[in-house]
């Protein structure tokens, strides 16, 4: 999963989670404003009945008369405005009056549904009932005592619930979007540093990357243009150790075959004449000594074929001797000498001042790839094309493709001597292989950047 959707996920979590905490304090604080509110309410009556109880004892002289209170003055709109919603308050001793004064409790809100009044229940439990004195210096004058009713309560909680909740359900919507927003747009900037680990994994060592504001950001981008450097470094250094290793081996290649030809050549030479000989004298006699003597000079003639062969592979290159497009066009010569394949060369654009290392190149991959086509495939046909590409990316790229099946995964993971030597000499000159499926077999390409 992608880095901003499991950050989005775990802030959507955080966000319901917020959403839970505060539904929950939100349900318990509404639950225990009731309390407050009955408190309240039981203070403002009891006041307002202190006052009443005041003024009728001063008026009146009998202190004994039951309703020292008169209904008329308790049961009032003006009484009605000190009692919260769904509050009820009684005043005793009871026989003054017989019902409580309840306040408002319709037109709460809509009625909450059953789960939710018998989980308050039963987590917050039933609230307490509030008694106040009328008045603290006489005790006789009786006791106001209000309760919150039940029902109400439950419905004044669920509606500042729904009240409550609604906002922070806006507010929390906002803020996740706000946040997934910032989140995104924050890592952004990581596509540009996929796309230069890409880059990089290409061969391109040194890939631009934006200036980043984050520091995290920042220090990661710093580290991949460090990795870049030091891979070029890397890079440069192998090309060169593998030039030198190129370079060495050819001139080994070069002393070898003066041995071969100092050595091999004239013993080959000596063996041949010996043979002729023999033979000659063993055609008067007509014994097995002249037909042994001819196989002799087969075998020698055979060797001395393969040789040859062996001394023109190890040799200097043509293209270091006649130039590329010369060297090329004798060596596909050479080759068609046999009776299969037909090889067919392509050479386009200006190939004459392509020399050194890159001629080289050129030349030992179309050696390598014609006789890997000779002498492992079936090819009826093998196409040789070599073009230089103009321009400030100036390349030459060369292209070897038959028709005679192959499987290019196999050979693109094959550790073989010759194609190893192929990639060994064209990444020292800078170049890259790619080996890929054809119509009927088999592709080998390269690019060789040539300097400017």
């Amino acid at each position: 999963m992608r880095l901003v959707l499991q950050l989005i996920a775990r802030l959507a979590l955080i966000v319901l989670l917020c959403l839970a905490a505060a539904a929950i304090w939100v349900t318990v604080d509404a639950y225990r404003s009731v309390d407050r509110a009955t408190t309240a309410s039981a203070e403002r009556v009891s006041q307002a009945l202190e006052a009443l109880y005041w003024r009728e004892l001063l008026l009146r002289s009998n202190r004994t008369r039951d309703h020292l209170l008169p209904v008329p003055d308790w049961r009032t709109t003006e009484t009605m405005k000190l009692i919260a919603p769904g509050i009820c308050v009684q005043f005793k001793p009871e026989a003054a009056f017989e019902k409580p004064l309840c306040g408002q409790s319709k037109g709460l809100g809509a009625v909450p549904p059953r789960w939710f009044s018998g989980l308050v229940e039963t987590i917050l439990g039933d609230h307490a009932a509030v008694a106040q004195a009328i008045s603290a210096r006489a005790t006789t004058a009786g006791t106001v005592s209000a309760v919150a009713d039940p029902d109400a309560a439950i419905q004044l909680a669920w509606l500042r619930i729904q009240d409550s909740f609604g906002v922070a359900l806006a507010m929390a919507v906002a803020i996740g979007v706000l946040a997934s927003l910032a989140i995104a747009h924050a890592l952004a900037p990581a596509r540009s540093i996929v796309q230069a680990l890409r880059r990089l994994a290409e061969g391109e060592h040194r890939p631009a990357l934006p200036r980043f504001r984050s520091m995290e950001l920042a220090m990661i981008g710093r580290a991949v243009c460090e990795l870049g450097d030091r891979l070029a470094q890397a890079n440069e250094q192998r090309a060169a150790l593998t030039e030198r290793l190129l370079d060495i081996r050819d001139e080994e290649r070069r002393a070898l075959a003066r041995e071969l030809h100092d050595e091999f050549g004239q013993n080959l030479t000596a063996i041949l004449a010996f043979a002729s000989t023999i033979e000659s004298a063993g055609k008067d006699r007509n014994d097995q000594m002249a037909q042994d003597a001819r196989m002799i000079t087969q075998s020698v003639t055979h060797l001395m074929a393969c040789l040859r062969g062996t001394l023109s592979r190890l040799r200097r290159p043509l293209a270091e001797e006649l130039g590329l497009e010369a060297g090329l066009v004798a060596l596909t010569q050479n080759y068609q000498h046999a009776a299969r394949p037909a090889i067919r060369l392509d050479l386009h654009g200006d190939l004459a001042d392509i020399q050194g290392p890159v001629a080289v190149t050129a030349y030992r991959m179309a050696q390598e790839c014609l006789t890997n086509a000779l002498r492992h495939t079936d090819a009826s046909e093998v196409s040789l094309r070599v073009e230089r590409r103009p321009g400030p990316d100036s390349a030459l790229l060369i292209s070897i493709e038959d028709d005679g099946g192959g499987d290019a995964t196999q050979l693109a993971q094959s550790s073989g001597f010759g194609l190893t030597g192929i990639r060994e000499r064209i990444a020292a000159v800078g170049g890259s292989l790619s080996i890929a499926p054809a119509a009927r077999g088999l592709s080998v390409s390269a690019t060789i950047p040539l300097a400017a």
